[in-house]
């Protein structure tokens, strides 16, 4: 198996477009053409005791969840972290290091989603409702081709046209739509028309086929579509496609409890499902942890670049991992209860639930196997 598999699989479950412009994300070290033997090994940071267990089993590539490289990096050696850690998986076969971050965190079923459900007794997706993002992600930009097609013809070019990587909306592919009407042409004396004659006007039962071209992949669909169509000079026009804001997608997550919980109660369900002895909570000014919460918000980590929409949006608490001094004192003063569980609490739980997917688009591929 080559190393562009794995990525693909992971590029699956959290889109690397999903990510923050301020984040590091996707195959930071390596060779996506390199074939990988030996384990891939997750984890949520790439310390020093990972890269040498990973070392001691023949990692064949690791996946870190948190950026290894995040900083701008003017030189690699062995003095500073950046550098031990490629030189020491480069000399050990491992062919490469890819970090999901944000990206896994804004995905639909992610760490948002994930953290939200653990404030809840039994921790699960219909005990939330209303559920969106805080800063939904844009989607659905791009471009769109419409082409002209006679009817018999149609099903070739569709399938060109998929062939290319047109027709991919969301988790959906092979998306089109075709209307009928009548097309009309007349070749001038150098042309050899599919249908009919040159010089006579010929009218025909077209179909106008629509569907959806990522950016990077025009060029190639147009050359299949000049291909696949019968005609010598094929009728078709691109659009370009602005984006739109899907709520399931984005940094943190708000929805409302179907039933009220008290603050104390959503810190005792958090510590539970995150198995830690306690979350702190620190209670909107003239509140108490009795308070009935109704709407909840969280992003795991530091969350505290949230806060505002968080308070924006209705929320009367909000779930992180940890928030400055000054930053914790502004959101209690504007009514807003924190529940800090600590920044890796709010993160690592959810590795083994990541690597189960993992293990789910990875066996399209080859067949694979999870050990914790």
């Amino acid at each position: 198996m080559q190393a562009k598999q794995l990525i693909q699989a992971l590029d699956s479950i959290a889109p690397t477009r999903l990510a923050g412009g301020w984040d590091n994300v996707g195959l930071l070290i390596g060779d996506p053409e390199a074939p990988i033997e030996g384990p891939v090994f997750i984890t949520l940071d790439l310390t020093d005791p990972v890269i040498d267990e990973a070392v001691e089993k023949k990692a064949g590539f690791v996946v870190a969840y948190h950026p290894p490289l995040f900083h701008a990096t003017k030189r690699l050696d062995t003095s500073e972290r950046a550098g031990r850690t490629v030189f020491k998986l480069l000399r050990a076969g491992t062919v490469g290091v890819y970090s999901p971050h944000s990206a896994l965190d804004a995905a639909k079923g992610g760490l948002n989603d994930w953290l939200i459900e653990r404030a809840t007794d039994g921790g699960t997706p219909g005990e939330i409702t209303n559920r969106r993002a805080l800063e939904p992600t844009s989607t659905g930009g791009g471009m769109k081709l419409v082409v002209f097609v006679p009817e018999d013809n149609i099903d070739t070019v569709r399938s060109a046209l998929h062939e290319a990587g047109a027709g991919v909306i969301g988790d959906y592919d092979h998306c089109t739509y075709a209307s009928q009407g009548e097309g009309t042409f007349r070749g001038g004396d150098s042309t050899n028309p599919a249908i009919g004659e040159k010089g006579r006007l010929e009218r025909v039962r077209e179909l106008r086929l629509e569907t959806v071209v990522p950016p990077s992949r025009v060029a190639e669909v147009v050359r299949a579509l000049r291909e696949a169509h019968p005609y010598e000079e094929p009728a078709f026009d691109l659009y370009r496609v602005e984006s739109h804001p899907d709520e399931s997608l984005g940094a943190g997550r708000i929805g409302d409890l179907s039933a009220a919980l008290s603050a104390k109660a959503i810190a005792e369900n958090l510590a539970r499902h995150l198995d830690v002895d306690g979350v702190r909570l620190a209670c909107a000014l003239g509140t108490d942890a009795d308070r009935p919460i109704t709407r909840i918000a969280c992003c795991p980590g530091a969350g505290s670049g949230l806060v505002d929409e968080s308070i924006a949006q209705g929320a009367e608490l909000f779930i992180t991992g940890e928030m400055r001094h000054h930053e914790l004192l502004s959101a209690t003063e504007r009514g807003l209860t924190v529940a800090l569980a600590g920044h890796t609490n709010t993160e690592r739980p959810y590795m083994c639930g990541y690597a189960e997917q993992f293990e789910h688009w990875m066996n399209n591929f080859v067949r694979c196997e999870v050990q914790t």
